[in-house]
């Protein structure tokens, strides 16, 4: 029984991207599909490890940190080393992301506390004309 393959184009539709973006993970060393003359031939394991890019994206990892991991699996076949990286690069991921939290929260209140000066100014200039009006 052989073992299942993929187009370049069948590849992108079963992931909902670009055949232009898988070319891309190719070029950044993230795949490397068989060749067949031009054709770009990927197998389940491209397809895992494009799935695997595509995560590592939404969670915010770098192509290359992602291409690290990728090493370290490829030369360990040991997984603990793998996983300590892991552990490593998420622990660093969270770290930044509460700094980027803190970050925005401090901005909002810097927002609010400008909203309320403004809307007080308005507040005092539309009491101002109101007497204003009155006394004419």
């Amino acid at each position: 029984m052989s073992e299942q393959t993929f187009s370049i184009g069948e590849l992108a539709k079963s992931m909902d991207i670009t055949p232009r973006s898988i070319r891309f993970y190719e070029e950044q060393g993230l795949l490397s599909p068989t060749r067949i003359g031009q054709n770009r031939i990927y197998m389940k394991k491209d397809q895992v490890r494009l799935k695997l890019i595509l995560r590592g994206k939404r969670l915010g990892f770098s192509l290359a940190e992602t291409k690290t991991l990728f090493d370290l699996y490829d030369s360990h076949q040991n997984s603990k080393v793998q996983l300590e990286a892991m552990l490593k690069m998420t622990d660093e991921k969270r770290a930044h992301m509460q700094q980027q939290l803190e970050d925005i929260e401090m901005l909002k209140a810097e927002l609010e506390d400008v909203e309320a000066r403004c809307q007080e100014e308005l507040n005092a200039l539309t009491l101002n004309t109101l007497k204003q009006g009155q006394t004419a």
